[in-house]
């Protein structure tokens, strides 16, 4: 089920990415001042002309705050994930929200992706732009206005396949009434979503209330139903067993769907779930699925893999539960300079929280970074106490060694509101050298 790492060798039938509209475009782009802390004097340069000039991170012009991702760690996820699908015969279509980066779009569908999940028709609408060929859309989608630009999108190009979720009767009427006021040509596939329990998020919550949503489709000409869906992640007080419990049912209801003659004929069954905390579960569950009257589609879909964090998905990744797997590495580190050291216990950096994730965990300093002579040290006795809009407090016991002018190097905890905060994030090979720059899109 992967592809060939070498983009060279990788053709449009092996990986779903349109090649009349590359990423290698976004090379192009000029260098000013929207993207933060790039060098000054880089200003008017193309993003590829100031990647091809191979800089230093720390020698190099930039300023801070500045957030790196990791060369060696991204590329080190990338390949982890897509033997650990393959281990256990699973495709996955990686949540784009977590990045929103058509570059590492494209470096995941190089390592095995199936194609890229999206939450909302603005992500999907970015997908589209550099070519993503297959969308999984986590969620409902009932905007007509959107559901307009879908059809365009299905008519025009025979090569996309799109798939939503359903989980209403209503759903699914606004569905396809909007989809019959667009004249659409094709078929939306969608799949049923079944609730991860009371109190959880979205998705129909009983059996019985996701039947009535497939005989739903059944009945609206402009949709197919392919298969079952869910969000395992929101299972309240979510254990090993509960979730497990959870994704028995959602293989049930395929099962009984299936039964019941309720899929598209000639069509796989895609059966979806697994999100960055639980998929060791889903791997287990999904192994157990028997045959059915189609090939199964067995469908991850988590997205924090591709750079982990430092605190929050460190703690609970699966790889913790199963180390013989391997282990994700962490990919971001955010730069910033002491520029206040007001008494012996206390700084400021100049990064706050228009720079750092800060809703799930406050940032981590890791190592310290001399401005005197560029020595590099652990970054004992000096925690991150609090941030402003654009300080980070710091707290440093006695013996720390930390003066205005040093740089000091946090660990991030969420993706998710770490690569949101950036237009632009260099990509940092182990010696400093910024071999790329990471274009995003919130």
């Amino acid at each position: 089920m992967g592809v060939a790492h070498d983009a060279t060798t990788t053709s449009i039938e092996e990986a779903p990415l349109a090649a009349d509209r590359p990423v290698s475009g976004l090379a192009d782009e000029l260098v000013d001042h929207r993207f933060k802390a790039l060098p000054p004097d880089a200003e008017g340069l193309t993003v590829g002309a100031l990647a091809a000039e191979r800089r230093n991170l720390f020698t190099g012009g930039f300023t801070t705050p500045v957030l790196a991702l990791s060369a060696e760690s991204v590329e080190h996820n990338l390949a982890l994930l897509e033997t650990y699908a393959e281990r256990h015969g699973l495709a996955f279509a990686p949540h784009g929200k977590t990045s929103m980066s058509p570059q590492l779009f494209a470096r995941q569908l190089e390592y095995g992706a199936w194609g890229i999940t999206a939450a909302v028709p603005h992500q999907a609408r970015v997908y589209r732009a550099y070519g993503i060929r297959r969308i999984f859309l986590a969620n409902e989608l009932v905007d007509a206005s959107a559901l307009r630009w879908l059809a365009a999108e299905l008519d025009s190009d025979p090569e996309f396949r799109f798939i939503c979720y359903v989980d209403s009767v209503r759903g699914v009427e606004l569905m396809d009434e909007a989809l019959r006021a667009a004249g659409a040509s094709r078929p939306v596939d969608v799949v049923v979503e079944l609730g991860a329990g009371e109190g959880a998020r979205t998705g129909a919550r009983t059996e019985a209330d996701c039947a009535a949503v497939a005989d739903a489709v059944a009945a609206a000409g402009t949709l197919r139903l392919v298969g079952v869906a869910g969000y395992e992640g929101e299972v309240p007080d979510a254990s090993a067993e509960r979730v497990r419990a959870w994704l028995d049912r959602l293989v049930a209801l395929a099962v009984d769907l299936d039964r019941a003659g309720r899929f598209a004929a000639g069509e796989q069954i895609v059966i979806s779930a697994g999100g960055s905390a639980w998929f060791d579960a889903v791997a287990e569950v999904f192994a157990r699925i028997p045959e059915l009257s189609a090939p199964v589609l067995k469908l991850l879909r988590l997205g924090a893999y591709v750079s982990h964090d430092d605190g929050h998905y460190r703690h609970l990744t699966p790889f913790n539960r199963v180390p013989e797997e391997g282990a994700l590495q962490p990919a971001f580190r955010l730069w910033a300079q002491v520029v206040s050291r007001p008494t012996d216990e206390q700084a400021f950096l100049n990064a706050g929280k228009r720079d750092a994730a800060y809703d799930l965990d406050l940032p981590e300093a890791q190592v310290v970074r001399s401005g005197r002579d560029g020595t590099v040290r652990p970054a004992t006795g000096v925690s991150v106490t609090g941030l402003s809009d654009q300080h980070a407090w710091v707290r440093t016991e006695p013996g720390a060694e930390l003066e205005v002018g040093d740089w000091v190097g946090m660990g991030l905890s969420h993706p998710c509101t770490s690569f949101d905060k950036w237009q632009l994030i260099p990509l940092v090979a182990a010696d400093g050298t910024v071999t790329d720059y990471i274009r995003t899109f919130f």
